[in-house]
């Protein structure tokens, strides 16, 4: 951002005497001024070689382009060639960038057609740079042909005491800042799980109404094998003790049960086999629902993965409202929170 756009500051002349002309040659007491190089291919500064891109043919004196500091930030000084006024510009060297003080320079003065600044090898920098990582080393700033050679003051580093001050003014400021607009944060927040939950809570209705007649099914279908287990069971018991004590004897039957007994012991060793788990009887009973749920779901097209989806998305909003309405809870982690819940 540019502060203080056309603060002109015009520096006149007594009357009846001529402005001498402005020295191009050497200062008393300094060298000549090199001129600016202009290195071709490669990749030079921050933007590579400037191929095809055309050198100024002035090279003015430092002291045309002048940077002091003022309450804290840089203040550029210049001449305006169209309207030959001295202009200041502010800027704030962590967010305006070389870019936007140059557009600033030329909405200022609409007579300057190229404005570009280099780097002291020659090299352009880009116009993403920002203007703090710019004024730490001298460069060439180019307005239509005149190049100036801009020499930043070194900006006095602060103090150990003084930075202590600074971070605890920042400190104060975000605690502030934190005061003032967490309660509207809060509650835009709040407003907006709100309406995250509305809309979960929407997609889930048919799919807890799918899934609950699904349940159904699978329930009675698990039910209704178990319950033709038990009379097979019961059907078993009842002919080996009718041909036991009937038809044939104990002798005679006792091979036979030692038999039946082996072949139990096998499909329940087959059921390990198969399923890496014992034969438990609420472990069985659960895996043959879930073995109906996932048939009955095929057949009527329900989407398991997406509702659990939703359920995972439904629960993690329902536990972040209940952290925003409880103002304890929003330092402390999920695992801790559900542990103390």
């Amino acid at each position: 951002m540019l502060a203080g756009l056309g603060r002109a500051v015009r520096s006149g002349w007594p009357p009846g005497k001529r402005q001498p002309p402005l020295l191009l040659g050497r200062r008393e007491g300094c060298p000549p001024p090199a001129a600016p190089q202009v290195r071709r291919g490669g990749h030079a500064g921050a933007c590579g070689g400037l191929e095809g891109a055309a050198p100024p043919s002035t090279l003015v004196p430092s002291d045309e382009v002048t940077i002091n500091y003022r309450h804290g930030l840089p203040v550029i000084t210049l001449t305006l060639p169209t309207r030959s006024e001295r202009c200041r510009f502010t800027v704030k060297p962590m967010l305006t960038t070389v870019g936007a003080f140059l557009q600033g320079v030329q909405r200022e003065d609409k007579g300057i057609e190229r404005a570009e600044v280099f780097a002291t090898d020659g090299s352009k920098v880009s116009d993403a740079t920002l203007m703090e990582v710019l004024l730490m080393n001298d460069f060439k700033l180019v307005i239509n042909n005149t190049a100036y050679s801009v020499l930043p003051p070194v900006k006095d580093k602060p103090s150990s005491e003084h930075a202590t001050e600074m971070e605890d003014i920042k400190s104060l400021v975000h605690r502030l800042f934190v005061a003032l607009h967490l309660e509207e944060h809060q509650i835009r927040k709040e407003r907006e799980l709100l309406q995250k939950l509305d809309h979960l809570k929407e997609e889930l209705l048919p799919l807890e109404q799918m899934k609950a007649r699904i349940t159904d099914s699978a329930d009675a279908k698990t039910s209704r094998l178990l319950w033709v287990g038990l009379a097979l069971m019961s059907t078993q018991g009842g002919a080996l003790a009718w041909l036991t004590w009937w038809v044939y004897s104990w002798d005679i039957m006792e091979p036979v049960t030692y038999f039946v007994t082996y072949g139990s012991a096998m499909a329940f060793y087959a059921y390990f086999v198969l399923t890496k788990r014992d034969y438990i009887y609420p472990d069985a009973t659960d895996r043959q629902f879930l073995h109906y749920f996932y048939q009955k779901s095929k057949k009527q097209h329900f989407n398991v993965e997406r509702y659990n989806k939703l359920k995972e998305d439904l629960a993690e909003a329902e536990e972040s409202l209940k952290r925003l309405r409880q103002p304890l809870h929003l330092r402390l982690p999920i695992q801790e929170i559900s542990d103390k819940d």
